[in-house]
């Protein structure tokens, strides 16, 4: 089958491999119809390349069609449709139970101290075989496969996967109040996606911040007000439009690549180019992050608000400004998006109203040949990318 491969920094191709097949009774095999390309692919493009190898296949949002079932799965039939959540967790632990699948008790990667096993995310979370392929093999499947309606286009269903329920996760971590106010920093899939969630669940304000015009005119149609990080004032505009304290709650959409931290992305970069083993152990234990994004919304967010970080950091050495968090009491909130806690919230919505505007949302659609453009483009933010999506 084709699949995209990781071959190095910022070298990603499409290539031939091995069929995934039926290893455990409770796996099952989907033939991947449509596969998204997420910022955290672009870590591993880039600042996570010393826990990835050569072959690794990419990509964790996936849905397709199931081909074959194990005879243990008993909820599948081939032929059904299904969406992949990004996480492998067992369903039935303690962790599931209360909603956090992310640090399901069965699936966790103890030899890296990590949370549960992901697709196409290094060997951090397990070095799963990820869904930028034709042919996927999903891991306990009864537990995790999404079964969706076999009517609409991919677009519909394919963010169950992964976008939806990790902008509603942080919208709702976020803690916004009814009718209050909220600054989503980023807007990229996420962060676009947050402030559709979260004019849907009741802000009554909404502020975008994104450095690309195409991305916050985008968000503009959805009633965001928008600003540009470079214009020197904008944190002073917001909280003009927030009677002058700050908004309830800021959502950091970006993460460990936000820009304006020279030492930080020095560091990254060394880090790409030392051997495997001492860059990973460097990452593990001296790790630094770009926190632009995260003293933004620190600096930004009132008094007493919320902080709800859904851009993924891996720095193990941040420097973190906790004068300033405990002197304005503010509650940070942060994590991987527990999919199958959200998807019952989220799934009737996307019926023909689409209040989400899902069938619209991707950008781009693009065949698995398309890969290394791909990443390229929407590393560098070029052509209006803000969602890639592959189709085999």
């Amino acid at each position: 089958m084709k699949a995209v491969v990781w071959n190095g920094t910022r070298d990603v191709r499409t290539e031939t491999v091995p069929d995934p097949r039926v290893e455990e009774p409770g796996d099952a095999i989907i033939r991947v119809t449509s596969s998204g390309l997420c910022g955290s692919d672009l870590h591993l493009y880039e600042v996570l390349t010393p826990f990835m190898k050569e072959g690794d296949i990419l990509g964790h949002e996936p849905l397709g069609i199931v081909e074959e079932v194990g005879p243990e799965v008993t909820s599948l039939v081939p032929g059904q449709r299904v969406a992949v959540p990004f996480q492998i967790s067992c369903g039935h632990c303690t962790m599931c139970g209360s909603g956090l699948q992310t640090q399901c008790d069965n699936t966790r990667v103890d030899e890296q101290g990590t949370g549960a096993s992901l697709y196409g995310y290094s060997a951090l979370y397990g070095s799963v075989p990820g869904g930028q392929a034709e042919y996927m093999r999903v891991r306990r499947a009864d537990a995790n496969a999404i079964p969706v309606s076999d009517i609409g286009p991919d677009d519909r269903y394919l963010y169950l996967s992964d976008v939806l329920p990790t902008s509603w996760q942080a919208v709702k971590y976020a803690d916004v109040p009814e009718g209050g106010s909220v600054a989503v920093l980023g807007l990229g899939p996420i962060g676009d996606m947050c402030c559709r969630v979260a004019r849907h669940l009741g802000a009554g304000k909404v502020f975008g911040v994104d450095p690309v015009p195409e991305r916050r005119a985008r968000a503009e149609t959805w009633g965001v007000e928008v600003f540009d990080p470079a214009d020197d004032d904008f944190a002073e505009q917001i909280r003009d439009r927030t009677d002058g304290r700050g908004p309830d709650a800021v959502i950091d959409a970006v993460g460990m690549e936000a820009s304006g931290h020279g030492t930080a992305k020095a560091l990254q970069k060394m880090a790409s180019l030392l051997p495997k083993g001492v860059a990973a152990k460097f990452m593990e234990t001296a790790g630094v992050d770009r926190l632009d994004a995260l003293h933004t919304a620190v600096d930004l967010v009132r008094r007493g608000g919320t902080v709800s970080l859904s851009g993924v950091y891996g720095g193990m050495a941040d420097p973190m400004p906790m004068l300033t968090l405990f002197d304005k009491q503010i509650q940070l909130r942060m994590g991987q998006a527990n999919v199958l806690r959200w998807v019952p919230e989220i799934l009737p919505l996307l019926d023909d109203a689409d209040v989400l505007g899902v069938d619209t949302f991707a950008t781009h659609h693009v065949s698995l040949d398309d890969a290394p453009r791909a990443y390229e483009m929407f590393q560098k933010k070029q052509d209006g990318a803000v969602k890639v999506l592959f189709q085999p």
